[in-house]
């Protein structure tokens, strides 16, 4: 590789480096009822958001989902606002108040993340409508699972954001099941490109994991709406290593299949994209990750929990 390939390939790894490092330290400490809400990781998903972000700007608006970790993290949200959120802690990224499935970081562009399956598209729909007002070149990306295209509310933000030309990036994290129930239990034809280009929406699909191709697809797509603000679509293949919710794997309950299993593991691109870099490179992204999450964990253990007086803050308006 030459050096601007081992630039990229660096700052990849560090992002799937640390999103599966801190989701790991999360489901090491789980079972201790430090955090203080349910978890749904994103370990095995972390190339879609890695991928997808990666091909953004800055000042771009990321919509995550309730297993958002992933997003949260790749488009530069604060670890220690994170532990501390999951902690129930001031100075998490909710205060303390909305835990693993809210998290929110405003000034880095990232909304909040809503624990009802699918409420998170139409607001990302409303975002990318004020950004089309505004006239700018940003736009927003909607991530969600494939569960959630099968809410009528992901119908109704598609044809509203097809009628209106706005500035979005759809984004499906197709794992393939909702908790346990797989695809050809819930769809009756295995074609959700199809039924977004429907609505005159223009898809692509990644199926492998690529996060090299997944990278590129995003950033041809990001091109294409600011060149023409006009909605796009991607579907991409991806594979959840754990349960549904919570720290644990789940592989003896037998839904999946061990070789569905075994197809993707292969594929893991934190191993993958740490082969590709030299030794030196990625022991010194692993030793940097490491001190963040340490500082990371002191910072939340040593932070306070929000008081009784201040319970009915940021309930109604003021």
């Amino acid at each position: 590789m030459d050096e601007q390939d081992i630039d990229l390939t660096a700052r990849l790894y560090q992002k799937l480096r640390l999103i599966r490092r801190v989701e790991e330290e999360i489901a090491e400490i789980y079972p201790t009822d430090r955090i203080k809400s349910p978890v749904h990781l994103s370990i095995g998903q972390e190339a879609v958001s890695v991928g997808v972000i990666d091909a953004l700007e800055p000042d771009d608006i990321v919509s995550p989902t309730y297993r958002g970790h992933a997003a949260y993290l790749a488009h530069g949200g604060s670890v220690e606002g994170m532990f501390a959120e999951l902690f129930g802690k001031v100075s998490g990224c909710a205060k303390g108040r909305g835990g693993s499935m809210h998290l929110i970081d405003i000034e880095q562009g990232i909304l909040g993340a809503s624990a009802v399956v699918g409420t998170t598209i139409p607001i990302a729909v409303g975002y990318a409508l004020a950004l089309k007002h505004q006239r700018t070149s940003r736009l927003c990306v909607a991530f969600f699972g494939d569960g959630a295209t099968e809410e009528g509310a992901f119908y109704e933000s598609l044809n509203f954001a097809a009628l209106h030309d706005l500035p979005i990036l759809f984004v499906c994290e197709n794992n393939g099941y909702a908790i346990h129930t797989p695809l050809n239990k819930r769809w009756a034809k295995d074609a959700l490109c199809d039924r977004v280009q429907s609505f005159g929406i223009a898809f692509d699909a990644v199926t492998d994991g690529d996060v090299f191709s997944i990278r590129n697809t995003a950033k041809a797509a990001v091109a294409a709406i600011r060149s023409s603000p006009t909605p796009r679509f991607l579907e991409i293949k991806t594979h959840r290593w754990r349960e549904h919710v919570g720290p644990g794997c789940d592989d003896h309950v037998g839904y999946r299949d061990p070789e569905e299993t075994a197809f993707w593991r292969k594929r893991d691109q934190v191993d993958r994209l740490q082969s590709m870099l030299p030794e030196e490179t990625y022991l010194l992204i692993d030793s940097q990750i490491e001190a963040r999450i340490d500082r990371a964990l002191a910072t939340a253990e040593a932070d306070s929990f929000p008081e009784a007086k201040d319970l009915s803050l940021h309930v109604f308006a003021d």
